[in-house]
Formats: structure tokens, C-alpha cells, sequence
């Protein structure tokens, strides 16, 4: 009798834990979901700043139709694209984009000194600044998620209840660009 009840201890135990550990994992998992959400909501604040800042720029720089082009088609790829490696690609070609557009009003001093202009262009840099947060946000859910699952005793859990890996929202290629000091030319 008395190993009957040892046994039905062990279960109780080992069934407990499957829902302590699923339990953390659902509350990781819902968090990663909403720091995610906190990143799209920033970068489509920055998606419809764009059309202004280029049409801001067109003005003075008609000629650069690359350029704005090519804003243009990075801000359709980012708007379109879905989950956090695909977003995370493709707002990291939309930043080298609007890094160029930006760059062009040191070759056009108008366009610099346009209060419209200078106005979006504090209006992206404080977005980038507010992106960045949330993706330090994000990339710390992520972090979390990652390690609860691998951890005792989730790890035995997490996989039987379908909890997989998280990507975190990489700077990707242009790491390097981040990384190195921006040149400055008088």
C-alpha cells in the first residue's frame, strides 16, 4: 500500500511541474509576443514618416530618383514582411536606405535647411532611438523565452508541448556598419 502512495506522490509531483513549467512558458512565450508588437508599432510609425521625408526630399533632389526609389522599395519590403527574422532584414535594408536619403541633404544645403525637412528627420531619429529600445525590449523577452525552455525542469516539458527556439531581432549584415564610427566631412 505505502507504494502505491509513493508512486502517486511521484506523479502528482512530476505533474505539477509539467504545469508549472508549461504555465512559465505560455507567460515567456506572451511576452516575446508583445515586445514584438511594441517593435511593429514603432517601425510603422517610421513607415508612414517615410513618404513625407521623401517627398520632402523630392522637392529638392529630383534627380536622385535612385535613391528615393530605393527608399521607397525597402519601406513596400518592410511593410510586407512578417515574423522577426523577415521583418528584421528587412528594416535593415530600409535603415541603409533612409541612411543614403538622409545623407543627401548635406549635398543639398536647402534641403538641410528646410524647417519641413529638419522637422522628419528629428521625427526618424527620435523613432530610430524608440526602435532601438524596443528591440533591446524584444531581444531580453527573447533571451528569457530561450533560457526558460532550456532550463530544468521546462526542458523536459518544452518540446512535448510544441516550445521552440525564438529568433531575436538581429542587426544582421549591417552590424558592422552600426559598429563603426560615422565619418564626418566639413
Amino acid at each position: 500500500m505505502s507504494t502505491g502512495w509513493i508512486v502517486l506522490g511521484v506523479i502528482v509531483v512530476f505533474v505539477f511541474l509539467a504545469f508549472s513549467a508549461y504555465n512559465r512558458l505560455v507567460a515567456l512565450g506572451q511576452r516575446v509576443g508583445q515586445a514584438f508588437a511594441d517593435v511593429d508599432v514603432q517601425l510603422k510609425q517610421r513607415h508612414d514618416l517615410i513618404p513625407n521625408l521623401v517627398e520632402t526630399v523630392k522637392g529638392y533632389a529630383s534627380h536622385e530618383r535612385g535613391t528615393l526609389d530605393d527608399v521607397i522599395k525597402a519601406r513596400n519590403s518592410a511593410m510586407s514582411a512578417q515574423g522577426p527574422a523577415q521583418v528584421s532584414a528587412a528594416e535593415n535594408q530600409l535603415s541603409g536606405a533612409l541612411g543614403r536619403l538622409i545623407a543627401l541633404s548635406e549635398a543639398y544645403p536647402d534641403l538641410k535647411a528646410n524647417a519641413n525637412f529638419q522637422q522628419l528627420a528629428s521625427e526618424l531619429s527620435d523613432l530610430e532611438n524608440k526602435i532601438a529600445a524596443s528591440r533591446r525590449f524584444f531581444n531580453n523577452a527573447v533571451q528569457e523565452y530561450n533560457t526558460g525552455i532550456q532550463q530544468m525542469p521546462a526542458a523536459l516539458f518544452a518540446g512535448m508541448f510544441g516550445f521552440t527556439k525564438k529568433d531575436f531581432f538581429d542587426l544582421g549584415t549591417s552590424r558592422t556598419e552600426v559598429e563603426a564610427a560615422p565619418q564626418v566631412k566639413f
